[in-house]
C-alpha cells in the first residue's frame, strides 16, 4: 500500500532500500499525522470538496485511529510504506470512497512536513519543561550549599576560591541560554507548511489559514517552495538547540566525574547510584554521568549530520530528507531521558567537607592578598610582584578573610535574578 501506487510493481530490493525503517520511526509521528488530517478534512469541507456528512465520517474514523495510537495498539504493518499510507488505508477500509478523499489537495511531502513540525514543536516543549525542572533543582542546590567552599580551577590548576553555590548556579544560568535556542527552534517549526503539497501548492482553492488555526500554529509558512525548503532547515536548527543544551549537560557531567575522583574528592553519591568493578572492590564508578557525557556528545554531532545530508540540495523535495527523521527523533527521546536521570541523580549528591587549609589550596587566595595590598595603597603591579615573590621564596601566607560581594560572586549569587531570567 503506497500513496504513489500507480499499479506498477516495484522491485522488492528497491522497495526495501527506499522504505528503510520508516515504519518503526513513523510511530512517533502517527498522532500528529492524525491531527493534521483532521484539520485538512475540515478545510476540505469548508471549500466544498467533501460534504458535512463526509467530514463527520472522516473525523470519526480519525478519532478511532487516534485512540489506537494512544492505547499503543496502532501498528504499521509490513505491507505499508509508512504511517501516512497506513492511516489512509484504514480510513478507506472503514469508510470506503470517503476515506480515499482525505488525500485531496495534499502531497505526502507536506503531509510529512506538517506532522514533523507538530512533533518537533511538542518535543521541544517537553525538553524545555524538563530543562526547567533541572534548572530549579540546581538553583535549590546552589542555595543549600552556598556557604560550602569549592576550589576554583583554570587550566586544571588551583586558581581562586569558589563555592558549590557558584558551581550549581553557573550551570543553571547556562541553561537559560540553552532555552533561548530551544525557543528559537520552537519559533522556526511553529509555522504551518500544509498546503504546500509537493512544493508548488495546489490548484484547489484551499484555505491554509483555517488549517493553521486548527493545528494551533503561530503562523503560516506562506511561500510553498519555502515551506518545502524548511525540511532540513528545521532539523539543522533543532539540532543546534539540542546540541547547545547537550553541551551544557556534558560539561556538567564531566565536572561530576572529575570531582568524584579520589584526586579531588569533593563530592560523592549513594552507593546505589554508582557501579563497581569486576576485579577492584573499592570502585564507585560514576557510570550514569559518564553515559550522560557520551550520549550528550553524540547528540552534539547531530547538527553535523543534518548539515551534511542537506547542505547543497537544490530547492524542491529530495528523498535524502527521509534520512533526517530517525536520528532527530532518537535525539529527542535520548535527551528527555538524560534530563530526567540527571535531575534524579544530582538531587542525591553528597557534598564533602574540603579542608581549605590544605597546602595544595593555599594559592587560591593570592589574588585576595594582592587586593588587600591595593586597598592599602599599593599599585596593582607592585602588589602582584610582591605576592609573586612571596610565592617564589616560600614566605606566602594566604589571606582568607576576604568576602566577594559584587553581583554574581561567591557571596552574592543573585539566585533570584537567575531564576527570573528563565524564559516563560
Amino acid at each position: 500500500m503506497k500513496l504513489w501506487d500507480k499499479g506498477i510493481s516495484i522491485d522488492k530490493k528497491i522497495e526495501q532500500f527506499t522504505v528503510g525503517n520508516d515504519r518503526e520511526i513513523d510511530i512517533h509521528i502517527a498522532k500528529y499525522d492524525v491531527i493534521a488530517s483532521k484539520a485538512h478534512a475540515k478545510m476540505l469541507q469548508k471549500i466544498g470538496i467533501i460534504t458535512v456528512e463526509e467530514l463527520v465520517e472522516l473525523l470519526s474514523g480519525l478519532q478511532v485511529l487516534e485512540k489506537q495510537i494512544e492505547d499503543g495498539t496502532f501498528v504499521i504493518d509490513e505491507q505499508f510504506e509508512d504511517v501516512h499510507s497506513k492511516i489512509e488505508f484504514e480510513l478507506t477500509k472503514s469508510l470506503g470512497d470517503v476515506g480515499k478523499k482525505i488525500h485531496t489537495a495534499r502531497s505526502r511531502n507536506d503531509q510529512v512536513l506538517v506532522a514533523l513540525n507538530l512533533y518537533y514543536k511538542k518535543q521541544l516543549s517537553f525538553v524545555k519543561e524538563k530543562t526547567e525542572i533541572l534548572f530549579g533543582t540546581l538553583l535549590n542546590l546552589a542555595d543549600n550549599y552556598k556557604e560550602k567552599v569549592l576550589p576554583g580551577y583554570t587550566h586544571l590548576q588551583v586558581a581562586m576560591p569558589s563555592s558549590f553555590g557558584l558551581w550549581f548556579s553557573a550551570y543553571a544560568e547556562l541553561m537559560v541560554d540553552d532555552v533561548y535556542l530551544l525557543n528559537a527552534a520552537i519559533k522556526t517549526v511553529d509555522q504551518n507548511p500544509l498546503g504546500s503539497a509537493a512544493g508548488y501548492g495546489s490548484s484547489f482553492p484551499i484555505d491554509r489559514e483555517l488549517t493553521t488555526k486548527e493545528m494551533n500554529f503561530a503562523t503560516l509558512k506562506y511561500n510553498v517552495v519555502a515551506a518545502q525548503m524548511g525540511r532540513g532547515k528545521n532539523e539543522r536548527t533543532i539540532a543546534a538547540a539540542l546540541g547547545g543544551l547537550s553541551n551544557t549537560l556534558a560539561r556538567f557531567a564531566m565536572d561530576v566525574c572529575l570531582y568524584m575522583s579520589q584526586n579531588f574528592g569533593f563530592i560523592s553519591f549513594p552507593d546505589e547510584l554508582t557501579t563497581g568493578s569486576s576485579i577492584m572492590p573499592h570502585k564507585k564508578n560514576p557510570d550514569v554521568f559518564e553515559l550522560i557525557r557520551g550520549k550528550c556528545n553524540k547528540i552534539q554531532s547531530l547538527q553535523s549530520e543534518m548539515i551534511l545530508i542537506t547542505n547543497n540540495l537544490p530547492s524542491g523535495y529530495h528523498r535524502d530528507f527521509q534520512l533526517l527523521k530517525e536520528n532527530m527523533i532518537a535525539a529527542f527521546e535520548e535527551l528527555k531521558d538524560i534530563l530526567d536521570i540527571f535531575n534524579y541523580s544530582i538531587q542525591q549528591i553528597i557534598i564533602k567537607d574540603i579542608d581549605i587549609n590544605d597546602d595544595k589550596y593555599k594559592y587560591l587566595f593570592t589574588v585576595d592578598n594582592i587586593n588587600t595590598l591595593v586597598v592599602e595603597g599599593q599599585s596593582f603591579r607592585e602588589a602582584y610582584q610582591k605576592i609573586g615573590g612571596q610565592v617564589q621564596d616560600g614566605t606566602y601566607v594566604p589571606d582568607t578573610s576576604k568576602k566577594h560581594t559584587h553581583v554574581g560572586s561567591i557571596h552574592n549569587l543573585c539566585l533570584d535574578k537567575i531564576r527570573s531570567k528563565f524564559p516563560k
